[in-house]
């Protein structure tokens, strides 16, 4: 069995609330195994047979459709997947320096040119963007309450879904379950 971690879309924000306990049963409903979540903003780590990942957010989302009554996006990434994406230096050290906050969205398929252009334009005195396949890292050199940019803004300006987390959440991920 290969260990996987999804990423959910919108759990716990915007008065639409559940408990970890419970979206580990859906998970276990659907056959997956040794089901950790990580925070209570739709980190679900498990293990399954399946080796690909569309067809495993297909399975999560359509699951997870029935059981809540709304549209939950997942995006699934394997352990060294998430090792990569954590190991990965989008910015130098001086950028970094001056950032208040680092993070990754998580996209079902990486930008097409015409995206990564908006991407581009979105950018501003403190928010700076760079895609990388599936992921694009967001460095915000204020708080991110005092940016123009947001998870609606970056889905309506590149017509895609995606969900956010921050660095340390995807460190703390990708430490706990390899070697960084």
């Amino acid at each position: 069995m290969k260990k996987y971690i999804a990423f959910l879309r919108a759990i716990n924000v915007g008065g639409r609330n559940i408990k970890m306990d419970l979206l580990k049963k859906y998970f276990e409903e659907m056959k997956f195994k040794n089901i950790e979540t990580y925070i209570a903003s739709g980190n679900i780590i498990f293990e399954c047979d399946l080796k690909n990942e569309q067809i495993i957010e297909n399975r999560i989302e359509n699951h997870l459709l029935k059981s809540l009554g709304y549209i939950v996006d997942a995006f699934v990434r394997t352990i060294s997947q998430v090792k990569n994406i954590a190991e990965y230096k989008p910015f130098n050290e001086l950028e970094l320096s001056s950032a208040k906050a680092l993070n990754v969205a998580f996209l079902k398929e990486p930008l097409v040119e015409e995206q990564k252009n908006k991407l581009e334009s979105l950018q501003s005195e403190i928010d700076f963007f760079h895609a990388n396949g599936k992921e694009v890292y967001w460095l915000c050199k204020k708080k991110q309450s005092e940016s123009l940019f947001s998870n609606s803004v970056f889905e309506k300006s590149l017509k895609t879904k995606a969900t956010f987390r921050g660095i340390n959440t995807v460190h703390k991920l990708a430490s706990k379950y390899s070697i960084l």
